[in-house]
């Protein structure tokens, strides 16, 4: 039996290729061994079959981005935990080949509290994780709130503005009344907690809250705990 050799040592041989381009072909999720894909080059091989999937492209991975419907009562830390090829949406439109690099080392720049359900950032793009920090006063995110309770005009009014947080002046948002019961709150730079106590000051007792939007970027039809690629064509 032959000394085990790397992955893309061998596939190098059989093709033949540069080195090079073997790490790109397994980085790239295109190659099997004896028919499980193997996505890291220095994975160890020695009599098994090696083969080049149809469509195979020796191309540099870029980072991805991850839009996840967090389910409430969930840890945005522990978000992570949901991904995997079964909760991915049926219908992600982004065509993106999944890779198992794509789940790993994913930062999430926007979290919500735990009670707080809806549309949550994993990403590996430095260049995303700056612009909704850096941007982060300046990017309107929109969520839906449902309640108990009724408002009068003057209150809904200063649901829009004129309360405070912490001590500190609020800036104005855009509330308005979905149906009877649900509420829906268009703002920037919202603090943890903040739409929960506006909400009780003006006497509404609060069922469940729910992001919806970050700047241009919507959640649409994701179910709880489903997720899908962010596309090429989207910004925040």
């Amino acid at each position: 039996m032959s000394d085990p050799v790397r992955l893309s040592k061998r596939l190098a041989e059989q093709l033949p290729c540069s080195r090079r381009e073997a790490e790109l072909y397994i980085e790239g999720g295109w190659v099997t061994v004896d028919g499980q894909v193997v996505e890291e080059p220095q994975f160890k091989v020695q009599a098994q079959t090696i083969a080049l999937r149809e469509g195979a492209k020796a191309e540099p991975q870029p980072p991805i981005t991850l839009i996840l419907h967090k389910p409430a009562d969930l840890d945005s830390e522990h978000a992570c935990e949901l991904l995997s090829a079964a909760s991915r949406a049926a219908d992600d439109p982004s065509g993106v080949h999944l890779l198992q690099r794509h789940l790993q080392r994913l930062s999430v720049p926007l979290p919500l509290e735990p009670e707080v359900s809806g549309l949550l950032v994993l990403t590996q793009t430095w260049g995303v994780i700056r612009k909704l920090t850096d941007d982060f006063s300046k990017i309107e995110q929109e969520y839906i709130v449902d309640v108990v309770g009724t408002l009068t005009p003057e209150q809904l009014k200063q649901l829009q503005f004129g309360l405070s947080y912490r001590g500190r002046p609020l800036t104005p948002c855009k509330v308005s009344w979905q149906s009877e019961t649900r509420l829906r709150f268009a703002l920037k730079a919202p603090q943890p907690g903040q739409i929960a106590h506006v909400c009780r000051t003006v006497g509404l007792q609060v069922l469940s809250i729910r992001r919806i939007r970050i700047g241009r970027v919507a959640m649409a039809k994701l179910q709880p705990g489903q997720w899908r690629y962010l596309g090429g064509n989207e910004r925040f």
